[in-house]
């Protein structure tokens, strides 16, 4: 039995989470966070989709050694939750996007101490897609001109998504180059011509929309579209539940879902 933690109990995905635990009979959820100032503090998880009377605090010493506390929330929270688990011995699944480069060397080290699988999307059918570029982008290296498409939801708050800029990094690298090089966050007014090489991104938001990603490879006479359409933050959950099970028994090291899958 793998003992759970999930950090944001009261929200959209933390709820995913609670019943997605409920539901598998593999895991037991031993603790829920939230932030302090949440009105869920001091309510049971059950009134959010949890099946255990566990109440919901914001201190993260709570989560008992040896679980795993999956996080979806915001990169200062995630980064607060990180010394916790690191002091407390206990493992982490990250789904937070938007970390700059000093919070993801934090978590690289933390990764020495305890075992933490950071990704930027945890849906099974996205991170096969991220397979899917990797072969498109060797094949598509000259003459095809890269466009990725990004729409989410209107509360969200970073941009582009962790998984354009992941989809970005993984052409980037199966051409031998480095995304900070070829990335085109924004156009506006007179530009110019499109500038060879570029990786261009566009990122839209509203309505109630969970993600949705289009990976354009535009040649002359042909277009290659990848897309992924999630229709349910279900699919997360199910993916974070599946990479706390892959850490159950691990002392320490930094995994992707490329590992959870086996796709490496």
């Amino acid at each position: 039995m793998l003992n759970l933690a999930i950090a944001g109990a009261s929200g959209k995905m933390g709820r995913m989470l609670l019943e997605a635990c409920a539901a598998d009979a593999g895991t037991a959820l031993v603790a829920a966070l939230d932030a302090p100032t949440s009105p869920a503090i001091g309510v049971s998880a059950r009134a959010f989709g949890g099946n255990a009377d566990v109440l919901i605090t914001a201190n993260a010493t709570d989560v008992p050694r040896g679980a795993v506390l999956i996080d979806f929330t915001r990169p200062e929270a995630t980064l607060a939750y990180l010394d916790a688990c690191v002091a407390g011995g206990v493992g982490m699944v990250i789904g937070t996007t938007g970390f700059d480069d000093a919070g993801k060397v934090k978590i690289a080290e933390a990764a020495k101490k305890i075992p933490i699988v950071f990704s930027p999307n945890y849906s099974v059918g996205v991170n096969t897609v991220f397979k899917l570029l990797e072969l498109a982008a060797k094949s598509l290296d000259a003459g095809y001109d890269i466009e990725i498409v990004e729409m989410h939801h209107r509360m969200k708050v970073d941009a582009p998504s962790g998984t354009a800029i992941k989809f970005g990094e993984v052409i980037a690298e199966a051409q031998g180059t480095r995304l900070a090089d070829r990335a085109v966050y924004a156009r506006e007014g007179h530009t110019g011509a499109r500038t060879d090489g570029a990786i261009g991104f566009a990122a839209l938001r509203g309505g109630d929309v969970v993600g949705d990603h289009t990976v354009v490879f535009a040649g002359i006479g042909e277009r290659i579209e990848i897309s992924h359409k999630s229709a349910s933050r279900t699919t997360y959950a199910v993916g974070a539940l599946r990479a706390a099970k892959f850490l159950h028994g691990k002392a320490h090291g930094l995994f992707d879902m490329h590992d959870v899958l086996g796709l490496k």
